[in-house]
């Protein structure tokens, strides 16, 4: 039997679907069973996994737990046909309200994933960039992409393998991410000790040995799982006389969810004593960063040295095995963080290295970024000059237009332009020549009657300047101290 929370505890999928449920058999409503006192284990409680799917993969581990059928064939599968996908084929007969909560739980996922897109392209400067909701969620190797809003038996079968993957690859990471913590802590360091002089280097440098030496300066610890190790939790957590040492007693104890296994969970409480040991959090020289990974190792030591199956997961059995072991009476010691650091000085170098090169990338962004800034900054200038001139330009305008003022001459009309307002239909009426201002309209030539008048008397016409035509060398303008003449025509020979 399996337990399907045990999943999100020990890392295995649907390595186990009856969370604390194996205490009763399965065709009786556990609600309404009766446990003596001493033997009521308290619902475990829900472990994230630190899966960016950890929510979903839950509520779909917890509605799944809810069908009988689907329970039932649980029990009935071992670790390697769960792992193969072979349970996910159940879901065909799991009933309908499951399924159409399933459905429901899928398409929220979806949802989910899409606002997350929609997030990281407008952090990234995308937001007039279409995006492919369907490329980007093939990423999601846990759910079917291509059909969103139904939850199948691919759905299933993926969420299985891709949690068990994710989860088998958790602790790698988690040692990388430590790493790359305790590199930065050297890195910061040393590019403190840089800004101090020698004196205040030769101070930093002894406090900095004074604290790795009171750090080490720590009661033994016992080597993890070992007899001595559980002997110790059972006499100062459990207040049981170490003599009465028993393993099956001692399993049942802190098996805390009573499903007949040591999950990861489990196992990491056990070194809670150990741990204390060598971190306190009041001390300076002790990092609670340091004490996690600490605890990290010692549960890997014990699962591969207990866990026969790699199923993640202690059982009864598997423990007390290892209890009859040469490792579990006689261990070597144990080797904590201290002794053995977690990089090297190689990494160490790649390390800044790499540190340098982001410096330097990040320097040149910023030098484009104020570039950039500058340039929009004077684009902005020559805008507002521009602005307050067309604002003064308009305001000079609206003065003429409110006092009547002939426009300036550069707005004026050229040529023989005519203005609008005199219409096309009335021809341009030439300039008066020089003298001629006072001669009444009556005797004014008339320009219609200049051919008859030259006809009658048999002369060729003569050619009359007009508008803006020069007239010949000579005649451009009468004296201005000639008498001024008139033309009679009635009394041309």
């Amino acid at each position: 039997m399996y337990d399907l929370k045990g999943l999100l505890t020990s890392c295995l999928v649907l390595a186990s679907v009856m969370s604390w449920v194996k205490a009763v058999p399965i065709s009786i409503d556990k609600t309404k069973v009766k446990l003596p006192e001493e033997t009521v284990k308290e619902p475990p409680q829900s472990v994230d996994t630190g899966l960016h799917y950890d929510r979903y993969l839950r509520e779909v581990i917890d509605f799944l737990e809810k069908d009988q059928h689907f329970r039932e064939k649980l029990h009935n599968t071992d670790m390697e046909d769960i792992k193969q996908g072979k349970l996910a084929k159940e879901l065909d007969f799991v009933s309908h309200h499951v399924r159409t909560k399933l459905d429901e739980l899928k398409r929220q996922e979806v949802s989910r994933l899409r606002t997350l897109i929609k997030a990281k392209q407008d952090i990234e400067g995308g937001n007039d960039i279409a995006v492919d909701h369907q490329a980007l969620l093939k990423q999601f190797e846990y759910l079917n992409h291509m059909n969103p809003l139904t939850f199948e038996v691919e759905d299933l079968d993926k969420l299985i393998k891709s949690a068990t993957k994710d989860l088998e690859n958790y602790d790698k990471e988690r040692h990388e991410e430590f790493k790359r913590y305790e590199m930065m802590k050297e890195h910061e360091r040393r590019e403190h000790l840089k800004t101090l002089d020698e004196e205040g280097r030769r101070k930093e440098e002894e406090h900095y040995e004074e604290m790795k030496k009171k750090h080490a300066d720590h009661p033994k610890v016992n080597h993890p799982g070992s007899k001595d190790q559980l002997k110790e939790v059972w006499e100062e957590a459990d207040g049981l006389d170490p003599e009465d040492f028993d393993p099956k007693t001692f399993f049942n104890l802190h098996d805390t969810n009573g499903d007949g296994f040591f999950d990861e969970q489990e196992l990491e409480a056990l070194f809670t004593k150990e741990l204390e040991k060598i971190y306190d959090p009041t001390n300076e020289e002790d990092d609670m960063v340091e004490m996690e990974e600490e605890r990290l190792r010692m549960r890997e030591h014990v699962m591969n040295e207990v866990d026969s199956n790699k199923d993640r997961l202690v059982s009864l059995d598997e423990f007390l095995v290892a209890t009859k072991k040469k490792e579990f009476l006689e261990p070597d010691s144990w080797e904590s963080l201290e002794q053995n650091q977690a990089y090297t000085e190689e990494e160490m170098r790649e390390f800044e290295e790499q540190l340098a090169r982001q410096e330097k990338d990040l320097n040149l962004k910023a030098a484009d970024l104020q570039k950039q800034k500058e340039d929009l900054e004077r684009q902005q200038e020559q805008l507002n000059a521009q602005k307050i001139e067309l604002q003064q330009a308009a305001e000079h305008m609206e003065r003429l237009k409110t006092q009547k003022v002939p426009p300036p001459p550069e707005m004026q009309l050229e040529g023989n332009a005519v203005p609008e307002s005199l219409g096309h239909e009335q021809p341009p009426v030439p300039p008066e020549p020089p003298g001629h201002q006072d001669i009444p309209p009556e005797q004014q030539l008339q320009q219609h009657d200049v051919p008859q008048n030259q006809q009658d008397i048999g002369q060729e016409p003569q050619n009359i300047p007009q508008e803006n035509q020069p007239l010949p060398p000579g005649h451009n303008s009468l004296p201005h101290d000639s008498p001024q003449m008139t033309l009679d025509l009635n009394n041309v020979p």
